[in-house]
């Protein structure tokens, strides 16, 4: 058993506007310490062997130029990889980037990872299309803690599945739809929707209830 509550509060959640290369864009982001060093912590973000065993089996050209594919999710273009502190990556497509940075925490043996997810405004609708994505990533946060603290899961696809991960799932969505309305992106009407939306996704055994 996870400590839901605890696991949800460690990561801190940020959604707003921003203007790259002259175009509007949403920007997700998320950021979360981990006890451990940040060469583990690269390590466990790009070594195929590893994020399989707490993400999705990882294939590609993995180096700066290449691509790579996740298993049932997205694919993308290399664009950086400077290890162990900065990846960046098209996801799903060649205006939906992903940004990994890992700098060391304040205590000595700890990594901070920041995650900054990016979309046109066109294809995000508002800050409230960070509800199609910011569970998803909570999700992968998780698993990564779970992973690095020795909690392997024999098939982390069944565990996000599970009801102890939708209800996980379920919290999230209620934690990034507080951000959404904080930042002011979104109307409550978008945000409504998209919470529908989200709920349907990534907790659809607990029939959209609320958390």
């Amino acid at each position: 058993m996870i400590d839901i509550a605890q696991q949800l509060a460690a990561i801190h959640r940020a959604v707003g506007h921003r203007t790259l290369a002259e175009h509007e864009v949403v920007a997700v982001t998320l950021r979360r310490d981990y006890d451990a060093e940040i060469a583990d912590v690269w390590e466990a973000i790009t070594d195929p062997d590893r994020v399989r065993r707490w993400f999705l089996p990882l294939s590609g050209e993995l180096r700066e130029g290449g691509t790579f594919q996740l298993e049932g999710n997205a694919g993308g273009d290399i664009l950086t990889c400077q290890a162990p502190r900065l990846l960046k990556v098209t996801f799903g497509g060649p205006v939906s980037l992903v940004t990994l940075t890992l700098t060391e925490g304040e205590a000595p043996g700890t990594t901070v990872l920041e995650l900054d997810h990016t979309v046109p405004v066109e294809m995000a609708g508002s800050g409230a299309g960070a509800l199609y994505v910011g569970p998803g990533w909570d999700g992968a946060f998780l698993g990564l803690a779970l992973y690095l603290a020795g909690e392997v899961a024999d098939d982390p696809a069944a565990a996000a599945n599970s009801i102890e991960g939708q209800t996980f799932s379920q919290g999230s969505v209620h934690a990034w739809a507080e951000t959404v309305r904080a930042s002011g992106t979104a109307t409550e009407e978008e945000l409504a929707a998209a919470v529908r939306v989200s709920l349907a996704q990534f907790a659809p055994a607990l029939g959209g209830q609320s958390s």
